[in-house]
């Protein structure tokens, strides 16, 4: 008997890790999406009638299989950075299989367990430390007929609908309460109609969002002729990426003459202005005499503003920025900036940096302490003669709803992306970046316009469609004509309210689970009932 409990035991782990596996196969690069739906229902099927404890192990399974697959990239900073997070994130699938076991004998269980999914990213988002939401199910939507309802109910209803889907499908496949004839055999089918139902209606409404935005973008006013500069790094990928300090900036301001010069012999029309990713100077051109030359070189040349992506000093005396600088014709320095808000723990500062710096030598490679910026990232750009509010998101920030949403709830006619993703050259990761953006495009209802030191800078389109998009580990440029947009989507206006209301029902419900378990002479006969979904 015990050697039959240990054989279903390590089965039903493997099962949980390979579930985990195959919903992480619908991120980038892979984009695997017809496999999301059901590694999430395989999840609910797995815990279903296990004891708590057991449904917190499979679920930390299922989250070892699912960040393995999507983040394991990571290594590139430094080999034990993968095994540590990717540990770490998976206790918020152990929290989650651990929710749905304590929802399954509700009723109503499919929708008590999506909201169960939905908080553990909206937690996982937030902590600890900023969190990390750079895996969602809603990124999994992007290429899929759902992909529009980011526009109506944003990342964070998106993630509760693909999640509602994988519960009604492990209800419709999940023995019923009763095995005689048809009274066994309802719930199931219910489950199975409101499923088929939720993905017709989500499909046609994304459907029609994606053709109605396409068209929108025609009949919008027209906006400033940006020049893309992706100059290329020195290194290789990793830690040293970038090479030697300054010669990112020589590298693009090398590429801004070409372009310019391309650009002029070809007799296209010339650029408004000019954007370089983050990192484009990474000594502060402000207070470095050379950098500044190099800057203010380029826009002499090209008699046009440019937006550059620095790393400034200060506030604080070893203190440094990650700031997005606006560079007018004639300026001795930038008009407008804004600090990066969202700054990547380990990576741009050090928590608890004495103590840990001590302990932990290795850490002294992250350099200055980065400081976070507070305000909103919105540029205000003259261009031509107008003003025109530039919406500025630096890199990781893609992953944090306030930070994007703050952009267009500011009056962002545009959104431009500057990021530095050389280090992760030839991984997942600048592909997941990607895919983060094409989602937030559709979300916030603007053109994206994308600059990177060395991968994937390009358009994104309203709609999510990918206009064009520079190779990786190359230097080049491109010049768009954009659109400017105007208003708020309603899926920018409702996510949070979709995604802290999701919080409040899970833990209602859980608690109500939970109650229903410990209540007097209720444990017994819920163990033994235990798999009911419906």
């Amino acid at each position: 008997m015990r050697a039959a409990l240990l054989r279903t035991s390590w089965r039903r782990g493997l099962c949980a890790l390979l579930a985990g596996a195959a919903t992480g196969a619908g991120q980038a690069p892979l984009g695997w999406w017809p496999l999301v739906v059901p590694g999430v229902a395989a999840l609910t099927l797995l815990v279903a009638g296990r004891r708590p404890r057991a449904a917190l192990g499979l679920g930390y399974l299922y989250g070892l299989g699912l960040f393995t697959t999507t983040i394991a990239w990571v290594h590139v900073v430094a080999w034990p950075a993968a095994p540590v997070l990717i540990a770490f994130m998976a206790c918020w699938s152990a929290l989650t299989g651990w929710g749905i076991r304590m929802v399954q004998d509700l009723r109503l269980a499919p929708l008590w367990a999506a909201c169960v999914w939905s908080a553990a990213e909206i937690g996982a988002a937030h902590l600890p430390l900023g969190g990390f939401g750079w895996v969602r199910l809603a990124w999994t939507a992007v290429d899929t007929p759902v992909a529009g309802t980011l526009r109506w109910i944003g990342a964070t209803g998106v993630s509760l609908l693909i999640a509602l889907a994988g519960q009604l499908l492990a209800a419709a496949l999940a023995p019923g309460r009763s095995r005689r004839g048809s009274a066994g055999r309802r719930p199931r089918l219910v489950a199975a109609l409101t499923l088929v139902g939720l993905m017709a209606v989500a499909s046609a409404a994304g459907e029609w969002t994606v053709h109605w935005a396409d068209r929108q973008v025609d009949a919008l006013p027209r906006g400033p002729r940006v020049m893309v500069i992706q100059g290329g790094v020195d290194g290789t990928a990793g830690s040293y990426a970038m090479g030697y300090a300054r010669s990112v900036t020589d590298n693009h301001l090398s590429q801004t003459i070409a372009a310019l010069a391309s650009q002029r012999a070809a007799g296209q029309p010339a650029p408004d202005m000019i954007l370089w990713p983050e990192n484009s100077t990474d000594v502060d051109p402000v207070k470095d005499y050379q950098t500044h030359a190099l800057v203010t070189t380029a826009v002499t040349l090209a008699q046009r503003p440019i937006l550059v992506g620095a790393v400034t000093e200060g506030p604080g005396p070893d203190e440094r920025q990650t700031t997005a600088m606006w560079w007018p014709v004639g300026a001795e320095g930038p008009t407008d900036v804004y600090h990066k808000r969202n700054l990547v723990p380990f990576g741009e500062w050090v928590p608890w940096r004495s103590t840990l710096v001590r302990l932990i030598p290795v850490l002294e490679h992250v350099g200055r302490q980065s400081v976070a910026g507070t305000t909103p990232g919105v540029i205000d750009a003259r261009i031509n003669g107008r003003t025109i509010r530039i919406g500025d998101v630096i890199c990781f920030e893609l992953a944090y709803d306030a930070t994007v949403h703050d952009t267009v709830r500011n009056g962002a006619q545009v959104v431009m992306v500057q990021s530095n993703n050389a280090t992760y050259t030839h991984t997942g990761q600048p592909y997941q970046q990607w895919q983060i953006t094409r989602a937030r495009a559709i979300e916030t209802g603007r053109q994206i316009v994308v600059s990177t030191t060395s991968s994937l800078s390009g358009l994104i389109e309203p709609g999510g469609q990918v206009s064009d998009r520079t190779a990786e580990a190359s230097h080049d440029w491109r010049s768009y004509q954009l659109a400017l947009g105007s208003g708020v989507s309603a899926g920018v206006r409702l996510s949070p309210v979709i995604g802290w209301g999701s919080v409040a029902v899970a833990a209602i419900s859980v608690l109500v689970g939970v109650g229903r378990r410990v209540g007097p002479g209720r444990g017994r006969s819920t163990r033994r009932r235990g798999g009911a979904l419906g």
